[in-house]
């Protein structure tokens, strides 16, 4: 697997709504988003950790792969 992109809070949640997640609620500087089961909670940074961004493309499920493709 390619090493994964710097995003920042914003652009991941561009990308999570392109792939058909919607905004569910804000609560400080996390936005928490929903598709189905699946509930990824993205904080506001201006640049996530490639950790983050990995732990949180883990909770988007199976799609994980197709969300840089969009």
């Amino acid at each position: 697997m390619p090493k994964l992109p710097v995003l920042s809070g914003q652009e991941l949640i561009r990308l999570l709504q392109k792939a058909g997640f919607e905004v569910v609620r804000q609560k400080g500087s996390h936005v928490s988003l929903a598709k189905g089961e699946f509930r990824p909670v993205v904080p506001l940074h201006s640049e996530l950790a490639r950790g983050t961004l990995r732990d949180i493309l883990n909770q988007c499920g199976p799609s994980r792969d197709d969300l840089f493709e969009l």
